[in-house]
């Protein structure tokens, strides 16, 4: 592979947003590592990290400056950047990995280049959102991309109850430690049986592509020591088939025959409607 070594031409004074490999370090673009070859001012997320994948695709950085650029010294580093740019020089940013911006370091940063009317250019490439979406077998015609969900359980369901009826897609990112919890989670709020895919290790050594219902993968992963980055996708809600009154007769008959649990289970499942709502339903039917 040909990788440059040398200034390869004069960039504009601006802001440059390069996407780094998500794993392989090979996933990054002959125009991305053009930029940083030439760029006069280098920022990123991690120095460190960058370095390294500078060094494994031969670019030198010939002294040129490195920034130290987070959500954390917004208000130190970006004012730095911004005299840069001011003062005519090129500065390419790299969050840590991925794609900047996307639940990234970098959105304050761009939008005051914006503000301020200076070139701000995006060289697209690996995003651990768009992988995990070609991997899923899931609809890509339409997604949502949530991001992080919130810590405690409480306001995770609060959280995934926002997006309970979206025609799309749904992705987020989860750390390995609540994965399951956040499963769980879905499986009481989107319902057990609605399809879904979890993705850990994208385009790393250990890359694992797990597919099944929520509640077949809340199951997987119950008591797994997990690792590494993970993308959780949940396929889109069931377009709603039933009235209330359907969904009532069918609950009051499954009611006759098993446990609330297994009822609100089933009925559920038959008609594509929300565990949860369902179980609301038998309450109500209970209070009767």
């Amino acid at each position: 592979m040909n990788t440059p070594t040398a200034q390869r031409g004069k960039l504009a004074a601006g802001l440059y947003l390069i996407a780094t490999p998500i794993g392989a370090a090979r996933d990054i673009t002959l125009r991305a590592l053009d930029i940083l070859t030439s760029a006069d001012v280098l920022a990123a997320e991690d120095t460190r990290t960058l370095r390294h994948l500078m060094e494994i695709h031969g670019i030198p950085l010939q002294g040129r400056p490195m920034i130290p650029y987070h959500d954390h010294n917004n208000d130190s580093a970006a004012p730095r950047i911004l005299r840069a740019i001011e003062d005519g020089k090129s500065v390419a940013y790299a969050s840590e990995a991925g794609t900047p911006l996307i639940s990234d370091p970098g959105f304050q940063l761009g939008r005051a280049i914006v503000e301020g009317g200076h070139l701000l250019i995006s060289a697209p490439g690996a995003s651990a959102v768009l992988c995990a979406l070609t991997l899923s077998g899931l609809p890509t015609d339409r997604f949502l991309f949530a991001g992080f969900a919130p810590a405690q359980s409480s306001a995770r369901q609060s959280f995934l109850r926002e997006w309970q009826s979206v025609q799309a897609t749904l992705v987020f990112y989860e750390s390995p430690k609540r994965v399951h919890k956040l499963l769980v989670d879905m499986c009481e709020v989107l319902g057990e049986y609605r399809a879904a895919v979890v993705c850990r290790e994208l385009t790393k050594r250990f890359e694992e592509v797990s597919r099944g219902t929520l509640v077949d993968l809340a199951t997987q992963f119950d008591g797994r020591d997990v690792k590494g980055e993970i993308v959780v996708l949940v396929d889109r809600a069931a377009v709603p088939s039933a009235s209330a009154e359907t969904l009532e007769a069918a609950l009051d008959k499954a009611l006759a025959q098993m446990s609330v649990k297994d009822a609100v289970a089933s009925v559920a499942s038959a008609y594509g409607a929300a565990r949860r709502d369902v179980y609301q339903m038998a309450l109500e039917l209970g209070k009767k």
